[in-house]
């Protein structure tokens, strides 16, 4: 596990996971603090996996760094459109030291999603029937293994010879710690009848006892001792000095393959079993389950068994056992669709809650955060939790109905904290005999405490939100801020703490600001940039040079930095694809503003382009038309790359209806996609294809009435190749 002795100090300043401006619950982010909270997490995890997989000097615990990274995925979820570029969830491990020679995985090595809760391993079985188009009473056999917590190792045979052995790194990338890896009694140097090529992947790891044993060794010899057994394992396989691996008790596991000569078995418990046969240490525990019920109960035991173990685990993973299956199902970014890490649950604490602030986002949403009396909750300091939004303080529901059995919550109750699945901190219930007879009920402010506009809340809104658009502090500066974030225009020496200070100064109050900067506070004038605290006349330079070179921008960064609500990163690359210029956009836009017209259907037609997010476009040119023209007109708006034309359907757009019977389709989009295809999810005279299955209804009626091409799954499987 990661060393929790020193997160608390790694996490202090400013990485601050427990500071107000962090705990807001997910259900109630706006935009802006949704992709404020991306990027810090994306520092925070890059910051972990870098002292985790490369320093062997882990910033946080294994809850910890399961919880951001279980944060992030579900703001991602929440916030498709908002997904960065260096995303943690696009991450594998990190890049590999320089201390070591590189070795390229023939194979990626990928990381696995987690589960925290039994409805998360219903939903991952689930999810592998909705895939396939299995019915739920269709068997899978899955099986089960204790999840190790040491260091991933890839073993390359050829001809039965030990070749070469690389740590993970960054999944493509690992380093070659072959020498270390020789001196491990659990790993074969000569195989017998194995496949010509055998990659065999699994776990390094060091026993409890062995690790006890190791860091007395070192405190008697004044040597540096070690946090935990992982820590210890990656430090010993990461010697440049193999003799120091060689004295170290190192043992591995395997678990998994890279690239084959030849198969091992049809499923993942016959290929386990023939790494055993080849001489390979695999884990006792190791089971198949053929229900839900069973994958269940094997972790309940598992984690029964964790203390006597004799190692530490830190969950148990489940793999779809039928590897033509797994096959089908394939790969996401950097995990597989047919495995799940089902992890062990975080710690809980009580504690006092002394008071309720409120936070105002970029887009107006007041959030309710809990200020707690610190306490420690799974090794971190907590200090405050999300309070969700005033119907949860209330003791309700989104519909009204009661949770806590109607407990409401208020300043001075006991508070029970957790920290399960999630970075910031919840509270899970109330101690009412403890509640102090000054306590009184919680009123969410009807004015925005910022500005003191109205705080409004719509018909189906959970969150207020203040009515003062610009003219409020908080709304204004962090629309600054997504301006010129990563995704967004990126503009060198000009970050968040920047923008703060010339807005704070009134020097920056709109984006188009931005670009008169110099003119207004450059050379000649009587105030300057470089006169500033902190600056200079270099660092003025080097500033008015970058925000001159940002000048010319790609059209979905420059729809995306303009920070419309519901229109994320995605989105915004969606709609510069789709309509190619500025220009183009930019009169659809108008035409547009007719709920009848031509380019609002093609505007919704667009996959992914729902009524939401299509008012909210409309809605802020309508609002801001005068200001975005303004800003557009300083700019050099580049066209969108145009799309792959090396298949039979690159550039088309597609539409699929009905049911699929030789795929499903989530594989027949996702097939689409990489080959270049548009996939819309309505019928319109944009449509080129509609592919219909049995049971196609309406959809099939309209692209016959509009004339476009419709085909069954046989022809849309030739079409493709996969006939």
């Amino acid at each position: 596990m990661r060393n929790r002795s020193y997160r608390g100090k790694a996490l202090a300043g400013k990485t601050q996971i427990d500071s107000a401006d962090q705990m807001r619950a997910i259900s109630d982010l706006d935009e802006a603090a949704a992709r404020a909270e991306l990027a810090r997490l994306a520092d925070i995890l890059a910051q972990a996996n870098t002292a985790y997989h490369a320093d062997d000097a882990p910033i946080m615990s294994d809850a910890e760094f399961d919880a951001l990274r279980q944060r992030n995925a579900m703001i991602e979820a929440r916030f498709p459109a908002l997904i960065r570029p260096d995303s943690p969830s696009a991450q594998i491990g990190a890049a590999p030291s320089d201390g070591f020679g590189k070795i390229s995985h023939a194979k990626r090595m990928l990381s696995l999603a987690n589960a925290f809760d039994d409805t998360d391993v219903v939903d991952f079985v689930n999810g592998i029937r909705r895939f396939l188009s299995l019915s739920e009473d269709a068997p899978l056999t899955f099986t089960a293994e204790p999840k190790i917590d040491g260091l991933s190792l890839s073993l390359r045979y050829e001809g039965g010879k030990l070749i070469h052995a690389a740590t993970r790194g960054d999944g493509e990338t690992g380093e070659d710690v072959t020498a270390n890896a020789r001196t491990i009694a659990e790993i074969p140097q000569v195989l017998a009848h194995a496949p010509e090529v055998l990659e065999v992947r699994g776990e390094v790891y060091m026993s409890h006892d062995d690790f006890a044993a190791l860091n007395a060794r070192q405190a008697q010899a004044a040597g540096k001792t070690f946090a935990n057994p992982r820590n210890a394992a990656a430090g010993s396989l990461r010697q440049l000095d193999a003799a120091i691996t060689r004295a170290r008790p190192l043992r591995f596991f395997a678990y998994a393959w890279g690239e084959l000569s030849e198969p091992l078995a049809p499923t993942q418990s016959g290929a386990i079993a023939r790494l055993a046969q080849l001489g390979f240490t695999t884990n006792p525990r190791f089971r198949c389950c053929r229900t839900l019920a069973e994958m269940l109960e094997t972790y309940a035991q598992i984690a029964a068994e964790r203390a006597t173990l004799g190692y530490d685990i830190d969950g148990v993973v489940y793999k779809l056992d039928d590897l033509a299956l797994q096959d089908r199902l394939g790969l996401r970014a950097t995990t597989p669709r047919w495995a799940i890490a089902h992890k062990f649950p975080a710690e809980r604490a009580w504690t006092v809650l002394e008071g309720i602030d409120i936070q105002v986002g970029r887009t107006g949403a007041l959030s309710p955060v809990a200020r707690l009396k610190p306490v420690t909750v799974g090794g971190v300091v907590v200090s405050n939790a999300t309070l969700h939004n005033e119907d949860y303080i209330a003791g309700r529901d989104s519909r009204g109905q009661p949770i806590r059995d109607g407990r409401d919550i208020r300043a001075g109750d006991w508070v029970e904290v957790y920290r399960a699945g999630d970075v910031i901190p919840k509270i899970r219930d109330i101690d009412l005999a403890r509640r102090p007879e000054s306590a009184t009920p919680f009123q969410m402010p009807d004015t925005c405490p910022e500005c003191g506009s109205p705080a409004l809340r719509e018909p189906g809104d959970s969150v207020r939100r203040c009515t003062g658009g610009m003219i409020c502090p908080a709304q204004a500066v962090e629309r600054l801020k997504h301006f010129v974030s990563r995704a967004a225009f990126d503009i060198e020496g000009l970050g968040a703490k920047q923008i703060e200070a010339f807005w704070r100064d009134g020097w920056i109050t709109t984006p188009q600001e931005i670009f008169t900067l110099q003119d207004r506070f450059g050379p000649g004038q009587p105030r300057q940039v470089k006169n500033r605290e902190g600056w200079g006349e270099k660092s003025a330079q080097n500033l008015f040079a970058a925000i001159d070179e940002k000048r010319s921008i790609p059209l979905a960064r420059f729809i995306f930095a303009l920070g419309i609500r519901h229109v994320g990163e995605t989105s915004a690359g969606m709609l510069a694809t789709h309509y190619g210029t500025w220009p183009t956009f930019q009169q659809a836009m108008t035409e547009a503003q007719d709920a009848e017209s031509a380019a609002y259907a093609e505007l919704t037609a667009i996959d992914g382009v729902g009524p939401v997010m299509a008012q909210s476009l409309l809605a802020s040119f309508q609002a801001e038309r005068t200001e975005i023209d303004a800003l557009a007109a300083l700019l050099n708006i580049l066209p969108a790359k145009a799309r792959a034309t090396d298949s039979p359907i690159a550039g088309k757009t597609l539409v699929f209806t009905g049911t699929l019977e030789r795929m499903s389709r989530a594989e027949a989009k996702a097939r689409a996609e990489a080959m270049g295809a548009k996939v819309a999810g309505s019928v319109s005279a944009k449509t080129d294809i509609l592919i219909a299955g049995p049971g196609a209804g309406s959809k099939a009626t309209k692209a016959a009435a509009l004339g476009i091409e419709v085909i069954d799954e046989d022809a849309w499987l030739a079409m493709i190749g996969a006939g």
